[in-house]
């Protein structure tokens, strides 16, 4: 069972705000609101707009209700107690009774919902959990209930930018959103929640995409092309290819260090398909085999940085974890890296997870 949001273990922010009035004016623009993470990951471009990008994501095929309740379940069993007290605190102020809340953190049986409900948030449960490792069996119940093949796969491809957005907070410890969680839960929240549908409609209004969806073939250029092109027709997916874009084209830490990251992860929860995405890109940057055998099962590469290498045990333990080790672990590896390449090792890790999750469910 997933814990309860006073039972996650948090820490001090590890990194520092950093003032940038022009980003926070857009971010603003697009989302409504600038966020306790928003002011920790500015100084890197590619971060901070896969950040905004997941804040600001509206679906174009599954229905909004069951993006309102997934985000708080992915949170919950990511254990990102940030994003889990700002999305509970979300649905309160969207009319959600205290009761349904606590009922589907309970994972208990809601009279409110159906079987195509309860499958969703299995879905959810089940994608970020990933322990055991989900397969296309996964996809395949979903269907049977029902939905139709683009809506699962944006499913899936909300899942994996929740668990991208789950993990940037909790590696960098953003503090909560005590304003809202506040709000939520006094006068102005017992106000919105007898609106109810009516707050619902009007906060979660459909609107155009912020991006429009990209031609398969444009997704599946770049690095992890094979995992994205099956998201054609889905907007969200364009967010996906513009930060694999920018994560790759970033000089913080080398291309090879990248790859390795992503391979350790793929390795980890045992995906074949965005293994074979990494073994492509170090072998583009002149690994071997052997190399690249030898990296994955020692955790070290004599090819990288003795800084960077390190980076191969810490991405290991982002993918199952206990926030307060894993901060306690991310903490340490500032001190010996600096805040840039702390910065860009925790968007690397946090996509790394996103996209082998996300490839595990295409295999």
């Amino acid at each position: 069972m997933a814990p309860d949001l006073n039972e996650i273990e948090w820490a001090e922010p590890i990194l520092p705000q950093v003032p940038d009035p022009a980003w926070e004016a857009e971010v603003k623009r697009r989302t409504g609101m600038f966020s306790e993470t928003d002011r920790r990951v500015t100084p890197s471009g590619w971060v901070r707009e896969a950040c905004a990008a997941v804040v600001a994501f509206r679906p174009s095929v599954m229905p909004q209700r069951l993006l309102n309740i997934g985000t708080m379940v992915i949170a919950q069993e990511n254990s990102c107690r940030y994003c889990y007290g700002a999305n509970r605190a979300f649905m309160r102020i969207l009319g959600y009774s205290e009761s349904f809340i606590s009922q589907i953190e309970q994972d208990a049986q809601v009279a409110e919902l159906d079987p195509r409900d309860r499958g969703f948030i299995a879905f959810c449960r089940n994608l970020a959990r990933s322990r055991p490792r989900p397969a296309r069996a996964e996809r395949e119940a979903l269907a049977a209930l029902g939905f139709a093949p683009l809506a699962i796969s944006e499913m899936a491809l909300v899942i994996s930018m929740s668990c991208f957005y789950n993990r940037v907070s909790t590696m960098i410890a953003s503090p909560p959103e005590a304003s809202i969680e506040q709000m939520a839960s006094g006068f102005v929240g017992r106000l919105m929640n007898l609106a109810g549908p009516l707050m619902r409609g009007m906060m979660t209004k459909p609107r155009a995409p912020v991006q429009p969806p990209l031609e398969p073939a444009a997704l599946a250029r770049g690095p992890f092309g094979a995992v994205l092109a099956p998201l054609a027709g889905l907007p969200g997916a364009t967010s996906f290819r513009t930060a694999l874009d920018g994560a790759f084209a970033s000089t913080v830490l080398s291309t090879a260090t990248k790859a390795l990251m992503f391979a350790v992860v793929a390795r980890t929860l045992d995906c074949h398909r965005s293994g074979a995405e990494s073994h492509k890109l170090l072998v583009a940057e002149g690994f071997s085999d052997a190399d690249i055998d030898t990296a994955l099962s020692t955790l070290h590469s004599a090819r990288l940085t003795a800084q960077e290498s390190k980076l191969l045990s810490w991405v290991r333990g982002t993918v199952y974890y206990q926030p307060g080790p894993l901060q306690k672990e991310t903490r340490a590896l500032l001190g010996e890296i600096g805040n840039d390449a702390t910065l860009e090792a925790i968007g690397i890790a946090a996509l790394a997870n996103a996209v082998v999750r996300l490839a595990m469910l295409m295999e």
